[in-house]
């Protein structure tokens, strides 16, 4: 495995629970992946149904990159929703507070 492997997959394992998030209101978050993803189609989102692997295939096909690049840009985007959500969380008057 590489060391950008090893560092993605690390990435990933840190910040699963956001992705099974994700996965689980694909819906919600299609959106936010095809303001980062231009190329890909209502059509690619609705194939992907919140699959990371589906959607990083979908990236490195319509962007012409490796999949460590792919994979890359979706541990970026995933992290960038995980921290967004934190923030949410924060924030006073959310409903999210406890």
């Amino acid at each position: 495995m590489s060391n950008t492997s090893a560092r993605i997959d690390a990435k990933i394992t840190a910040i699963l629970p956001s992705w099974e998030r994700i996965a689980g209101n694909w819906k919600q978050f299609s959106g936010s992946a095809k303001e980062r993803w231009g190329k890909l189609t209502d059509d690619d989102l609705a194939m992907i149904d919140g699959r990371r692997e589906q959607l990083a295939g979908k990236i490195q096909e319509h962007y012409g990159i490796i999949k460590d690049q792919a994979e890359r840009q979706v541990s970026d985007w995933l992290e960038m929703q995980h921290r967004a959500e934190q923030v949410a969380k924060k924030a006073p008057g959310t409903p999210n507070q406890l």
